[in-house]
């Protein structure tokens, strides 16, 4: 493999696994001495900078090396892009459904929005919601009070900009849309599947304590 390649690391922008061009070094070099031998050998902490052959953009990594090292025994620290943390509590379909939309948010922001439309449609019907529409399907959620009125026109905003990047004609989603978007599908993950969640952790653990107590 050629010095200026890295070893394969998936990009933590668009997910693509391939081994990415090293667009710079800083090497912090140190050199190991024994007292009664002298230099023993160096070693140190590399930091990479490298380029995604996908969607062009950086990822910075770190790697410990000794001067005995295998270049295939380094092991990447991924220092930037931070990896994406998920809401906790999601069912498997809707997890799936929002990591493929994370993929594709730095290759193409209408395929994002319109992958992110689709997971609210699987809430939907992960809650049971009824109607022939999405926008129904949301009403009935509220209806049912599974969702508060005021999450429903988050819903249905998260809903208008899916159907922009399903149709050319409505108009041009760019990534500066991107946070809003994401911002308005977590506000509903939140309160629908992770504060639940949340709560029915914390409510067993008081009962264990107090059943525990008990016992006492």
């Amino acid at each position: 493999m050629s010095k200026n390649l890295s070893k394969a690391i998936s990009c933590g922008h668009c997910s693509n696994l391939s081994h990415m061009k090293i667009i710079g070094n800083v090497v912090d070099n140190k050199t190991e001495i024994e007292p009664d031998y002298g230099p023993m050998g160096e070693y140190g902490i590399t930091y990479s900078v490298l380029e995604c052959p996908a969607c062009k953009k950086v990822n910075i990594v770190s790697y410990e090396w000794e001067e005995a090292m295998d270049h295939d025994d380094i092991v990447y620290k991924v220092l930037s892009p931070q990896s994406t943390r998920y809401p906790v509590g999601l069912p498997e379909n809707i997890l799936s459904t929002l990591k493929a939309a994370e993929k594709n948010k730095t290759i193409d922001v209408n395929a994002y929005v319109i992958l992110l439309r689709r997971l609210l449609e699987l809430v939907c019907i992960d809650r049971s919601a009824t109607g022939t529409s999405l926008a129904l399907m949301l009403k009935d959620l509220a209806d049912k009070k599974e969702i508060p009125e005021k999450l429903v026109r988050v819903a249905s905003g998260l809903k208008d900009f899916g159907n922009i990047g399903a149709h050319a004609g409505i108009g041009e989603l760019s990534e500066k849309e991107i946070p809003i978007v994401k911002a308005l599908c977590l506000a509903i993950l939140e309160y629908t599947y992770s504060a639940p969640y949340l709560a029915s952790i914390a409510e067993n653990k008081l009962l264990a304590i107090k059943s525990k107590a008990k016992k006492k």
